[in-house]
C-alpha cells in the first residue's frame, strides 16, 4: 500500500506544475504584454458596436444613428400641454414647477383647474399614489397594511398642506426619501392634475363651513 504522504506530495507537485503552466501561458495579472490577454469571459470589455453614421441595413434608417423614438421630448424642445399652449421644458412652470429664471417653486397650479383636470388627477392618483398614500391620502395604503412600507406621508399633515403646489409637483417628479421619482412615468400635465386632486382631498378633509360663501352656508341650513 502506498504511503498517503507520498500521494499528497504527488498531488501537490502535479498542482504546482499545472499552476506554473497556466502562469507561463497566461502571464501574471497586470503584467505588460504586446499580446492580447486570454479571456474566458470577456465581461463586455469588447463587444460588437457601430460607429455613428455607419451603414446598418438591419436598422430602420439604414445607418447606425437613428431618429429618437416617437414621443421623445428633449429638454429644449417645446412641449404641448393639455390646455393647447406650448411651453419650453426649461423656461415654463408647467414643466419645471419653478418660477421662470429662479429656483423658487410656483405657489399655485399653472394648469387650468377644472372638472376635467380633477377627474384626470383622480384617475392618476388612484393608479400611482393610492397604493402607498391610500385613496383618502391619509397614508394608509396597501403597502402600509402589508408592512412593505411602514412609514408613508399623510397628505393632510400641515407640513404638506402648507407646501406650494410647485414643491408637491417637484416631489412627485423627483421623489423624496423612500418615495421614488414619478417624473419618468407620469407626464407633466398629469402630475399637475394629481396636485390639483391632492388639494381637493385636503380641502375635503380639512375644510369647514367657514370656507363656503354666505349663500352656500344658507343653503346648508
Amino acid at each position: 500500500m502506498r504511503n498517503p504522504i507520498a500521494i499528497m506530495v504527488s498531488f501537490a507537485l502535479i498542482g504546482a506544475a499545472i499552476g506554473a503552466a497556466i502562469v507561463g501561458i497566461a502571464g501574471f495579472h497586470g503584467r505588460l504584454s504586446r499580446k492580447p490577454p486570454i479571456e474566458i469571459f470577456a465581461d463586455m470589455n469588447r463587444q460588437a458596436k457601430l460607429r455613428p453614421q455607419k451603414p446598418a441595413d438591419f436598422l430602420p434608417e439604414g445607418v447606425s444613428s437613428q431618429l429618437p423614438p416617437p414621443g421623445t421630448v428633449a429638454r429644449s424642445q417645446p412641449l404641448e400641454t393639455v390646455d393647447g399652449a406650448v411651453y419650453s421644458f426649461q423656461d415654463s412652470p408647467v414643466n419645471s414647477g419653478r418660477m421662470n429664471g429662479t429656483t423658487n417653486f410656483v405657489e399655485t397650479n399653472p394648469m387650468p383647474v377644472n372638472g376635467k383636470l380633477l377627474a384626470r388627477g383622480h384617475e392618476r392618483f388612484d393608479i400611482y399614489c393610492s397604493p402607498c398614500h391610500g385613496k383618502l391620502g391619509d397614508g394608509n395604503g396597501i403597502t402600509k397594511s402589508i408592512g412593505d412600507m411602514p412609514a408613508v406621508a399623510n397628505l393632510h399633515d400641515l407640513r404638506i398642506v402648507t407646501m406650494t403646489d410647485g414643491e408637491i409637483f417637484n416631489t412627485i417628479t423627483f421623489g423624496k426619501n423612500t418615495m421614488g421619482a414619478y417624473g419618468p412615468l407620469v407626464p407633466a400635465q398629469d402630475r399637475w392634475a394629481i396636485v390639483a386632486y391632492v388639494r381637493a382631498l385636503q380641502l375635503s378633509w380639512l375644510g369647514s363651513t367657514n370656507d363656503l360663501s354666505a349663500e352656500q352656508q344658507a343653503a346648508l341650513k
